[in-house]
């Protein structure tokens, strides 16, 4: 049997998937954390959105990317953050 022919034969017996902190008085600490910042994010862009469709003078192209871009965000923070 040459060299090209050996195969890995290396078999995972099993697959363990670990969270932050297996510890449980740190779980509710790091889950208000990641809250807090969930929270911060989303209000910030809604901010950023009513701000852009109340004012007309902010009725220009600029404004109107960047309160899509705010809404985009928002999206994608509400589907990859709860995930985790």
């Amino acid at each position: 049997m040459s060299d090209m022919e050996a195969e890995n034969n290396t078999g995972v017996s099993q697959f363990l998937l670990l969270g932050l902190s297996e510890d449980p008085d740190l779980q509710p600490l790091l889950f208000g954390f990641f809250l807090s910042m969930y929270l911060v994010t989303v209000l910030g862009k809604l901010l950023i959105i009513l701000t852009t469709s109340s004012d007309p003078n902010l009725h220009i192209p600029m404004y109107f990317f960047l309160s899509n871009l705010s809404f985009i965000d928002i999206c994608f923070t509400s589907t990859t953050v709860p995930k985790m």
